[in-house]
């Protein structure tokens, strides 16, 4: 039976790996591994994290209010933004970034093909023209050299993805985008904290999205996004769209959206912010014993570690390895109770939805590659040595039996 429980979207998986990990514990000898267990994150800040729901249901502010705008203030200090807008999701995020650009019917937007669906959806969804770009294979990050070769009169912005929580070559492209008027929107959904050469993910654009997904390293207890930016006047348009075009009730000066962060979001952020980079170091501490300890497999050629660019900052939203016979790995692993996903199987350029773009297999060779070989493994803050070794144990005896 999978530890990744039930169902195929990703709120569903998420429940299933914490609720199966509870049965499981009761096994000390042959620990369970789940992909990701939330209890071992919220249980130490149970009581805080009461407290401001709490806070929230007595004040009877759920919109907007005191815990939005000072937790927009803390967070934006925390990442090193001149501003923080919070929105409903890390999609939304995208999205109203999108609108505040000014991206319109038929402005091409260049995108990496792997990476989540919001991405690409967003841009859709504004009627734009979707491009696709192909990664990195190390990195899993855009191909800055691909990237330039796709670009035309129509290109009007790009999205680089942060992916995995590793910063894509932000130098790289920001040098391309200055010289032809391309706007910079960051996806940092999976990499708060995320350094590259000094700055934190989200806040080298001109626009940077986040997600507080629950699973994120900053999770929510539900949906939620933020978009910073170094512009003010950007920072404003932002604000406006957020809230149907107003800046003040019932006066729209442009069509908008309901994209507003729930108060009862902003104040367990709030709480679970602090503990950020205390989390991060377990996750990267976790990430430097798992490739200490696979470093031969890779030598031998069994797979593939993750890649850290040297003196920057990985946060390991994931920990994922590409292995040639994945699938089967990956059974093995389930038939011993390790939760793993595949982040992602379908690159975005041969889903269904856009089929009328055009591509086919073949056309991003890279991303089609990683889709077939890519497995996350789990990096959770809480995960016991036990638990880490039982993961390299499994994967040691699948990949060298005779």
């Amino acid at each position: 039976m999978s530890i990744v429980g039930p169902g195929s979207r990703e709120n569903q998986a998420f429940g299933g790996i914490v609720k199966e990990n509870h049965a499981a514990r009761g096994d000390t000898g042959n620990p369970a591994v789940p992909l990701l267990d939330l209890e071992a994150i919220h249980k130490p800040i149970a009581g805080p994290m009461r407290e401001a729901v709490i806070r929230v249901l007595e004040s009877n502010r759920f919109i907007g209010g005191p815990e939005v705008e000072q937790f927009e203030s803390e967070i934006a200090a925390a990442c090193g933004s001149r501003h923080a807008v919070g929105v409903s999701s890390g999609t939304d995020a995208l999205i109203v970034s999108l609108m505040a650009l000014g991206i319109e019917p038929g402005d091409e937007v260049i995108v990496p093909s792997f990476t989540f669906f919001s991405t690409a959806g967003s841009v859709h969804r504004l009627g734009a023209k979707l491009v696709f770009c192909d990664i990195e294979p190390r990195t899993f990050n855009l191909d800055p050299e691909h990237f330039e070769t796709l670009i035309t009169p129509r290109t009007r912005a790009v999205i680089p993805v942060h992916l995995f929580g590793q910063c894509a070559p932000m130098d790289v492209i920001a040098e391309i985008c200055r010289a032809r008027g391309i706007k910079i929107i960051e996806d940092a959904a999976q990499a708060i904290g995320a350094v590259f050469q000094g700055r934190q993910a989200g806040t080298m654009g001109d626009t940077g999205c986040l997600s507080f997904f629950p699973s994120k390293n900053l999770g929510g207890i539900g949906d939620g996004g933020l978009v910073f930016t170094q512009d003010e006047d950007l920072a404003d348009r932002i604000r406006s769209l957020r809230d149907h075009g107003a800046r003040r009730r019932y006066y729209h000066s442009r069509v908008g959206g309901n994209f507003r962060l729930d108060a009862i979001q902003a104040a367990a952020l709030r709480v679970k912010l602090p503990h950020l980079d205390a989390w991060h170091q377990q996750r990267r501490a976790n990430a430097a014993e798992y490739q200490r300890a696979m470093a031969d497999l890779e030598e031998k050629g069994f797979l593939r570690l993750p890649m850290e660019i040297s003196g920057m900052k990985h946060v390991f939203n994931q920990f994922v390895i590409r292995v040639e016979n994945r699938d089967a790995l990956l059974s093995h692993l389930a038939e011993n109770q390790i939760g793993t996903a595949i982040y992602y199987p379908v690159p975005l350029h041969l889903q269904e939805c856009f089929a009328d773009l055009g591509y086919k297999e073949g056309s991003l060779v890279q991303s089609e590659q990683a889709a077939k070989e890519v497995l996350a493994l789990p990096i959770f803050p809480g995960l016991s040595t036990a638990q880490r070794e039982k993961v390299v144990r499994c994967i040691r005896e699948f990949l060298t039996k005779p």
